[in-house]
C-alpha cells in the first residue's frame, strides 16, 4: 500500500517497524526496504523478501551522528569529519561495530555500514522512531527490489516489486537516483568501496588523506576488506541484457537492424537515427547528476516495454561519472 507522508502514515510506519514488520522507505538515493536494525527477526525478513544472501550485510540508516553511536564501537576522527561534512546525505561509512549489536544486519561482521539520509520523509520517520516507545534506533534498509535487480526510485517501483501488502511511504521520485557512496573507515585510511554522488576528491579534501581503492587497500594495508552492499560484480540489472558500447558502434548497428529492432532500446548522449522505427530510443542527459537521477527509471521502462537488449553509450572516463559508470558496468556484468 502506498501512503502519502501524513502524520498518521508516519505513525503507522513507526508502529510497523516496532512490530518487526517491513516498510518502503524513501531516501534521496533510492527507496529502501526497511526494518528495525536491532530486531533479528525483522532483518531476516529483508533477506527473505529480497532473496538476498544472508552473508551480504545491510546498511543501517540513522537520524544523526548520535544515532550512529548506538551501532558503532568506534568512529575514527576522519569518519567523524566525513559525517560532519556530508551527513545527512548520500554517504555510507563502514566503521567498527559494537559487539552483539545488529548482528543480523551486519551479516556477522565486526563492522557495520551507517548512513544518515537527507530525504525529509526519511528524517521524519527516523526521528519519530527515536521518540517512540520502545524506540527504534536505526533501520536496516537495502534497496527495495529483488536482489541484484534494478533499484527503485519511486514508490510505484517498490509496489511493483513487493505488491500491496507492503506499506510504502511515498516521498516522490528520489533526487540522487543511485545508491550512496560507501567509504570503509575501519582500516585507518578511507577506502572507496562504492562510488556515488560524493566522489573520492571530496572525501580526500575533507579528510586530508589519500582515498584508496579496494585492491590498493588490500595490498598496502595488508587487511582483508569487509563485505559491503552493492559491491558484487553483477548488480543493478534489468531483465533485458545491457551492453555498453561506443556511440559509433551503436550508430553502425542501428543502420543494419531488421525485424529484431522492436526488442532493442538505445540510451545514448549522442543523437541517434532510428531508421527501422522499431527501436526504443531514450536520450541520455549530458551531465552525470541528471543521468544518475533517471538511470534506474529508464532501465525499468525498458523492461516494461518488453525490450530484450539495451545498448547504452559508454560514459566519459572522468571522475564525475564514476558512480554512473559503476552502476552501468555492474548492470552489464549480469548478462
Amino acid at each position: 500500500m502506498i501512503a502519502s507522508p501524513t502524520p498518521d502514515a508516519i505513525a503507522a510506519a513507526v508502529a510497523a517497524l516496532q512490530q518487526a514488520q517491513l516498510i518502503g522507505l524513501p531516501t534521496e538515493t533510492v527507496y529502501g526496504l526497511a526494518a528495525d536494525a536491532l530486531q533479528a527477526e525483522a532483518v531476516a525478513k529483508i533477506f527473505e523478501r529480497k532473496g538476498r544472501p544472508a552473508d551480504h550485510p545491510l546498511i543501517v540508516h540513522v537520524a544523526d551522528e548520535a544515532g550512529a553511536a548506538h551501532f558503532a564501537a568506534d568512529i575514527p576522527a576522519f569518519a567523524a569529519a566525513l559525517m560532519e561534512a556530508f551527513w545527512p546525505g548520500p554517504l555510507t561509512l563502514i566503521v567498527p561495530r559494537r559487539p552483539g549489536v545488529a548482528d543480523t544486519a551486519a551479516a556477522g561482521q565486526d563492522t557495520i555500514g551507517l548512513r544518515c539520509p537527507s530525504h525529509p520523509v526519511a528524517q521524519q520517520i527516523l526521528r519519530a522512531c527515536h521518540d517512540a516507545n520502545p524506540p527504534v534506533w536505526g533501520v536496516a534498509a537495502p534497496s527495495a527490489n529483488r536482489f541484484g535487480r534494478v533499484s527503485p526510485t519511486t514508490a510505484a517501483h517498490v509496489a511493483q516489486e513487493f505488491g500491496d501488502g507492503l506499506l510504502v511511504i511515498d516521498g516522490g521520485p528520489c533526487d540522487v537516483g543511485i545508491e550512496s557512496t560507501i567509504v570503509d573507515c575501519s582500516r585507518g585510511q578511507p577506502v572507496l568501496l562504492r562510488p556515488g554522488h560524493i566522489g573520492a576528491a571530496q572525501i580526500a579534501q575533507v579528510t586530508g588523506m589519500q582515498v584508496l581503492d579496494p585492491h590498493t587497500a588490500v595490498a598496502l594495508l595488508d587487511q582483508q576488506e569487509p563485505k559491503a552492499p552493492g559491491t558484487l560484480t553483477a548488480h543493478y540489472a534489468p531483465s533485458a541484457t545491457v551492453r555498453l558500447m561506443a556511440a559509433s558502434d551503436i550508430a553502425a548497428a542501428l543502420g543494419v537492424l531488421g525485424e529484431q529492432a522492436k526488442h532493442i532500446a538505445v540510451y545514448a548522449r549522442t543523437p541517434m537515427e532510428n531508421a527501422s522505427g522499431g527501436v526504443l530510443l531514450r536520450r541520455m542527459p549530458q551531465f552525470p547528476e541528471a543521468v544518475a537521477h533517471e538511470l534506474f527509471s529508464v532501465l525499468r521502462e525498458c523492461d516494461a516495454q518488453g525490450v530484450k537488449l539495451i545498448w547504452i553509450e559508454a560514459v566519459p572516463s572522468d571522475a564525475a561519472w564514476d558512480g554512473v559508470r559503476d552502476r552501468l558496468q555492474r548492470a552489464a556484468a549480469s548478462a
